[in-house]
């Protein structure tokens, strides 16, 4: 499949095919329908033959070439099947594009420092899980490194420790190789009901972009778990715009992540 498509991207050979598709051409007939050079015609249906969508035909003192329809038959399916992809998962585009306007939005009000301090979130989950499970899914670093980080990112180091003055860390990295860290404090730990921590978004220098004031509580439901998250912004710097862009749509995407590893119904997130 790679051959075929290689041999199908050049403007030529495209035209070439075109005109195969019609009937079986000589390779003078094609050079004076292209504009090209003979030689150069050949070159291109040696590629179209190595890549089996053509064929020659001696006759005589001519050599004749047809389309083979079958390699573009398999070709049509695998971009069929790329197609249907593409649409089943377009809301993973949706994200980029929300995230680019929330960007774009954040950027015109970002003038000076301070500017989103106060800003809060709520994240609601009800998680088919007793809160027992829940909590570990907090607390237990293994356990929190399996679904806090977004798609495509990786984390380095997480820990919540579940104590008055417990160490809040989270570090991961993106496919490019950049690293992002954050890092703060336990609050408040009460097993297994409530956990309050402040995580603080540094930049490469280690300067505070923002710091996140988060308060989970856990209440038992009677399908499980029910998770609420609240999230209030402070410390906040004009720099801190892709970040606070990002945290309606990061954490609905990391809660998915736990929903999927312990189960989960719906999701409901404000902004205040």
């Amino acid at each position: 499949m790679d051959e075929i498509a290689a041999a199908l991207g050049d403007g030529a050979r495209w035209r070439i095919v075109e005109l195969l598709a019609e009937r079986p051409r000589s390779v003078g007939e094609l050079a004076e329908l292209t504009g090209l050079r003979q030689p150069q015609t050949t070159k291109h249906l040696q590629t179209l033959a190595r890549a089996g969508l053509v064929t020659v035909f001696p006759l005589g003192q001519r050599r004749v070439y047809a389309l083979e329809a079958g390699p573009l038959t398999g070709l049509e399916r695998a971009l069929r099947l790329l197609v249907e992809t593409v649409e089943a998962n377009a809301d993973e585009r949706d994200v980029v594009e929300r995230y680019r306007a929330a960007i774009d939005a954040e950027t015109a009000v970002a003038e000076r420092d301070r500017w989103a301090d106060g800003r809060a979130f709520t994240f609601d989950r009800t998680l088919a899980a007793p809160r027992e499970v829940v909590w570990r899914h907090w607390v237990e670093a293994d356990l929190l490194g399996s679904w806090l980080a977004p798609p495509s990112m990786t984390i380095t180091e997480c820990a919540l420790e579940p104590r008055p003055g417990g160490r809040a860390v989270l570090d991961y990295r993106d496919p490019e190789g950049r690293h992002y860290r954050s890092a703060g404090k336990v609050g408040a730990a009460t097993e297994p009901e409530h956990l309050a921590f402040d995580l603080a978004v540094l930049d490469e220098s280690g300067a505070v972009s923002f710091t996140g004031r988060y308060d989970l509580t856990l209440d038992p439901v009677r399908d499980g778990t029910r998770l609420r998250l609240g999230l209030t912004i402070t410390d906040t710097s004009v720099e801190a715009v892709p970040y606070i862009a990002g945290i309606g749509t990061g954490w609905g995407q990391v809660l998915d992540n736990l929903a999927a590893r312990i189960g989960g119904t719906t999701t409901k997130e404000a902004q205040s």
